[in-house]
């Protein structure tokens, strides 16, 4: 069955007339009466389409406005929570991925900037201090690939700039935890992972986390698993607010050191090629024979996250600075890595399983179910079922690309 290729991107005027030439070939087959009924519906149904997508632009715009002027991180709480339910209008309106993922990530770095100024307003009003030197926090997973959904939580790291010693590094442990309750209110559930600020492993002065850097670089800590869960990590690092400088200066380090130490990346590229794909006998998509998830497959673990880490492998090896997964993936394509099918089929993929992980999002937010990580594909239409299947097919192609790219056995 032929899957859906994603369209190229034209400009406003090029997508209108290629859209009314496609209204133009269908209109000779109908009446006259025919004709006028479908651009009355096609007119009525746009109308509405625009009314609606006005009404949420200035509801959005409205929130917006009113975070810089917030003065706790309940107020910007109830003002997230506000902004999620006209994005998840929004989505089931349009079931526009990179929508999404745009807005969701705008104003969440917008309302992670306002937090960071609060809760630095609340530290120096306690300790009687600042911290006396330029500091910036900067995301990682999803929403350092800007790919922020309907649910989030805090992957986040904390750098400031040399020169304070143990007095500076206790006022922003101090802050750091701090930070993290604050961010709690405002929405940010605390990572399960721990990946914040309040964990030392993610906080550090510049010079501090070029050690750290090179210490795992060069397996010099015991634990080569979590060396190697940490580097993929931040390996989706990005500016989000403080001192931007500073924040370019420790992603370029980390960018850089994934590059000049092949066997690191080797060891991201063997672990992303081994990770297990929901395809099982004669390529059929597999789901649990028993259990609480009986007829299921976890969308997350065996579909969507080895799509996003095998592009990462070879956006890293190829030097591109992108994070996000639709990007890296253009410029993969623009650089010869991928074939324009393949980033096509990539692309795809990408767009299909993540409009079914933030529809499990929507049931979630919604009372209907508890978990976002299980889809039963038997439930949905043969078509999209199919779509499904051909994004795991080409997951396991990319899989194939990178294990013979970097010669692994």
């Amino acid at each position: 069955m032929p899957t859906r290729q994603v369209p190229e991107k034209l400009s406003e005027e090029e997508f209108i007339a290629r859209l009314m030439g496609e209204i133009r070939e269908y209109l000779p087959l109908l009446s006259g009466a025919e004709i006028n009924r479908l651009l009355a519906g096609v007119r009525s149904s746009l109308e509405r389409t625009i009314s609606l997508f006005e009404e949420m632009n200035l509801a959005e715009a409205a929130l917006l406005s009113r975070i810089a002027a917030a003065d706790t991180c309940g107020e910007l709480g109830g003002i997230h929570a506000e902004l999620n339910r006209i994005e998840m209008e929004r989505f089931l309106s349009a079931e526009s991925v990179p929508a999404l993922h745009a807005n969701c990530t705008e104003y969440r770095d917008i309302l992670a900037g306002r937090a960071l100024e609060l809760t630095m307003g609340e530290m120096e009003a306690s300790s009687g201090r600042g911290p006396g030197v330029p500091y910036a926090l900067i995301s990682m997973g999803s929403d350092g690939r800007e790919e922020q959904t309907l649910i989030t939580d805090q992957d986040y790291l904390l750098v400031y700039a040399d020169g304070g010693g143990d007095t500076v590094d206790e006022w922003f442990r101090e802050f750091s935890d701090l930070l993290v309750e604050r961010m709690e209110e405002v929405g940010f559930a605390k990572c399960t992972g721990d990946i914040m600020p309040s964990n030392p492993t993610w906080r550090g002065s510049i010079s501090q986390w070029r050690r750290k850097l090179l210490a795992i670089v060069r397996y010099e800590y015991a634990d080569y698993a979590k060396n190697l869960m940490d580097l993929i990590v931040l390996s989706d690092a990005r500016y989000v607010a403080g001192d931007e400088a500073l924040a370019n200066e420790l992603v370029a380090m980390i960018r850089g050191l994934e590059q000049d130490y092949f066997q690191v990346l080797w060891g991201m590229a063997k672990a992303a090629t081994e990770m297990r794909l929901a395809l099982g006998f004669l390529k059929r998509i597999w789901t649990e024979g028993s259990g609480e998830h009986k007829g299921e497959f976890n969308l997350k673990l065996l579909a969507w996250a080895p799509l996003v880490m095998n592009v990462r492998i070879l956006a890293i090896n190829q030097g591109i600075p992108a994070t996000s997964t639709l990007r890296r993936i253009e410029l993969l394509q623009r650089e010869g890595s991928f074939s324009r099918s393949m980033a096509a089929g990539l692309s795809d993929a990408y767009l299909v399983l993540t409009k079914h992980r933030i529809l499990q999002q929507v049931r979630v937010v919604k009372g209907i179910q508890k978990s976002s990580y299980y889809l039963n594909p038997y439930q949905l239409p043969g078509e999209e079922r199919e779509r499904i299947r051909q994004a795991l097919l080409r997951v396991e192609e990319l899989q194939k690309v990178i294990h013979t790219n970097f010669s692994i056995m």
